[in-house]
């Protein structure tokens, strides 16, 4: 399976150009240490999401950041041919000094608009993640949920065309986190952003994503991956979603068994 669709992405990406493609990536962050990650081959297509699943520690976070030019690999390569991609934490990270408004103009300002235009690029992107009303208030005045939109909206005024989230829903009770997903959902079909979604919680990459990329424990490698073939808009509850779950979950209990962690 994995082959096979390594292959259809890698005939997309001939055609079209990848949003986003990592080749032979391995990292060791000592010199003689255990490697990370070790040789991940992985394509994301334009406007494709990837969820990217493992056990804690297998490298996740750590293979964004290396996408996110954060940090480099030790060998490999990393190609985001736009430039560049947003990237989203678990922690919505704004400027406690800044209102909801001041932390997405920011962003805008750091990408060179221009002070007329920004304010009502502000008021777009606002609208967008549904806080129209949000301007003026300040990160503390904004609930867990409300704070992951104005970071949501910071990450889109970026601009970039590949969005990168890291676990961005993980602290959230489970009825903020279903309509955070549908409203992630809305924005990806509405954007055509190519998303790559870091997660441990399988339901979650079923529930969001077109691919759900399986990392085997340390060294994180490409254990597996499987398409999603369920029409959006989907719930968790839904039986598709959880029969797929279920057999994604069995192979990640064997990756963490074989690997004793």
């Amino acid at each position: 399976m994995t082959a096979t669709i390594e292959k259809e992405l890698g005939d997309t990406a001939i055609r079209t150009g990848p949003a986003a493609r990592l080749s032979g990536v391995t990292k060791t962050f000592r010199d003689g240490g255990a490697p990370v990650l070790e040789g991940i081959d992985l394509t994301v297509a334009p406007g494709e999401f990837v969820c990217l699943l493992g056990a804690s520690g297998c490298g996740k976070s750590t293979l964004l950041n290396i996408v996110a030019g954060l940090d480099a690999p030790t060998r490999g390569t990393v190609e985001v041919p736009s430039g560049r991609a947003a990237l989203m934490f678990q922690e919505s990270a704004l400027f406690p000094w800044l209102t909801a408004g001041g932390n997405i103009d920011l962003a805008l300002r750091l990408r060179g608009v221009n002070k007329k235009d920004r304010r009502s690029e502000t008021e777009r992107l606002l609208k967008l993640v549904r806080l129209e009303n949000a301007y003026e208030k300040r990160p503390h005045q904004l609930s867990g949920g409300m704070r992951q939109r104005v970071a949501l909206a910071r990450a889109l005024a970026q601009d970039a065309k590949v969005l990168l989230m890291d676990e961005p829903f993980a602290a959230l009770d489970a009825i903020t986190r279903d309509v955070l997903h549908e409203e992630l959902v809305r924005l990806w079909e509405a954007t055509g952003l190519a998303v790559l979604f870091v997660t441990h919680n399988v339901r979650e990459a079923v529930r969001l994503g077109q691919r759900v990329v399986l990392l085997s424990s340390r060294p994180g490698r490409i254990a597996r991956q499987w398409q999603v073939d369920i029409p959006q808009p989907r719930r968790v509850e839904d039986k598709a979603v959880a029969d797929l779950s279920v057999e994604i979950t069995e192979h990640l209990r064997k990756e963490i068994s074989r690997h004793g962690r």
